[in-house]
């Protein structure tokens, strides 16, 4: 939830002229929501081993990676809020916003895929194989 305010002021710092100056604070709400994918990844992977599916490296990817559709369904239904008459605004705003939804997928999707590989290494690990 924290992360989703946070992206109202960044995209009213973007799309509306506003200056945002709390950055530290947005790199806590970062660290938070890459703790949150890694969890739920994490989670869901155990889910998936316990039920004998070992194809985790795509599916570990894209549920932490899921995010960004969140923000890209996000950032659509902030862009009817502004007042827009031109098609060049909505190329460009759903353009720019395309983009960083794309970065946000291959990041979190990374994190995801990561903590996926330490909790598999690390589960395991504790198996002894006779």
């Amino acid at each position: 939830g924290a992360c989703f305010v946070e992206l109202f002021f960044i995209l009213s710092s973007m799309w509306m002229d506003q200056f945002y100056y709390v950055f530290g604070f947005t790199f806590l709400v970062f660290l938070i929501l890459c703790v949150t994918c890694a969890e739920i990844t994490m989670v869901l992977l155990y889910f998936q081993l316990c039920a004998e599916d070992y194809r985790w490296w795509w599916r570990t990817f894209l549920t932490s990676g899921s995010t960004a559709l969140y923000v890209f369904l996000y950032s659509a239904f902030y862009f009817s809020k502004l007042e827009s008459n031109m098609p060049v605004t909505y190329a460009l705003y759903f353009g720019y916003n395309g983009i960083i939804s794309i970065g946000l997928f291959l990041l979190t999707g990374t994190v995801g895929y990561f903590s996926g590989l330490w909790f598999n290494i690390t589960i395991f690990s504790s198996i002894k194989v006779d």
